[in-house]
């Protein structure tokens, strides 16, 4: 089997260092990293935390807008699969290159295989929820987390032949590095005590730092609660840009540049309680049984609420700070890890994938202009 891996942001690598293993000599594997995230802090120290080969090409998209760095994968990406004519193309998640990956292999003919698949918040203001739902209706293999994602494909008419559960492959990822993570080492590089208590955040999706009535709200809670106890905040590329151009830089939270992933999962499994608007970090939260405060109003991911220790509290200030403050009190809740979640849902995808592969191929179809 000839399978081409396209990656481009940091939870595409999390997701794709297992399936790379998974297929590893029982496979030839081309990996195309598209440079949707190119720099050092926010891919580089991924792919040597990860074990992950060093991609095979690099498109160089760089930061642009979603349509630039989609026509910029199309035009780069397409040349390679009519050239290479792999079986199987596998994106990840719902970044813009998942959807650019799927676009350009549709395009010329080579089959999709979406990891992460059938994930629905029912907000099509979102981009990512645009992007998930185009390539679920692309994609030849779909590989879902949950039995939840396996019913909204049903619901959209999508075949179930082609719907897979395997998994949580983010999984995979924690329950193989976990062992690797020293929350005190973390802890003391920040200036911490390696026994100190603390609050987590990661905020980054547009409609939470686009908006600057939203930012401010959240950053108003999140710099209360710093008077009192340590609030450690990596701060995404595309967040700093908009403090600074608001000129509004938190004060009293430990600001960091973005974190390599055991960095992350270090400080991730013996935090307080999480804020986030990022959807791995309440499926990682759910498996370490930590408390997560998404400031979002919808979720993908509800079973990280119905089983996890997820719980949405829109973006309303108000319920964050409430939240925050019943998390602190420490009044835990039942929760368990969702089925399949168990560190083998890339065994699962690479065993349809070998086992589907070798049906009978359409011919190339290159769009012409």
């Amino acid at each position: 089997m000839k399978a081409v891996h396209v990656v481009g942001a940091r939870p595409n690598f999390v997701k794709a260092a297992p399936v790379i293993r998974a297929l590893t000599g029982r496979a030839q594997q081309t990996l195309v990293h598209t440079g949707q995230h190119h720099d050092a802090a926010m891919s580089k120290v991924f792919f040597d935390d990860l074990d992950l080969p060093r991609p095979d090409l690099d498109l160089g998209v760089g930061y642009a807008s979603a349509s630039t760095q989609t026509g910029r994968i199309l035009l780069r990406l397409g040349p390679v699969l009519a050239r290479e004519r792999p079986d199987a193309c596998v994106v990840y998640g719902d970044v813009t290159s998942t959807l650019a990956g799927a676009l350009a292999a549709a395009q010329h003919g080579v089959p999709v295989a979406h990891v992460e698949a059938g994930l629905r918040s029912h907000d099509r203001t979102m981009p990512e929820e645009r992007n998930r739902i185009l390539t679920d209706h692309l994609a030849d293999w779909r590989f879902t987390p949950s039995r939840d994602a396996s019913d909204n494909l049903v619901k959209e008419g999508l075949e179930p032949a082609r719907t897979h559960l395997v998994g949580n492959v983010m999984m995979d990822t924690l329950a193989r590095l976990l062992p690797r993570t020293d929350s005190g080492a973390a802890l003391c590089r920040l200036g911490l005590a390696a026994d100190a208590r603390y609050v987590l955040v990661t905020l980054h999706r547009p409609a939470t730092v686009d908006q600057p009535a939203v930012l401010h709200g959240v950053l108003e809670v999140l710099e209360d609660v710093a008077r009192r106890l340590p609030v450690i905040f990596p701060v995404h590329p595309r967040t700093r840009a908009r403090l600074e151009a608001g000129g509004a830089i938190p004060t009293g939270m430990l600001l960091t540049e973005p974190l390599g992933y055991l960095d992350f999962l270090s400080l991730e499994k013996r935090a307080d309680v999480v804020v986030t608007d990022s959807g791995g970090v309440q499926e990682e939260t759910t498996w370490l049984g930590v408390p997560c405060l998404t400031f979002r109003d919808a979720t993908e991911r509800p079973i990280t609420v119905t089983e996890g220790t997820n719980t949405v509290v829109g973006r309303d200030p108000d319920r964050l700070r409430a939240a925050i403050a019943a998390a602190l009190r420490g009044s835990p809740r039942p929760h368990r890890r969702p089925d399949l979640w168990d560190g083998r849902a890339a065994d699962r995808i690479a065993g349809v994938l070998l086992r589907g592969w070798s049906r009978p191929r359409p011919p190339t179809a290159i769009l012409k202009t």
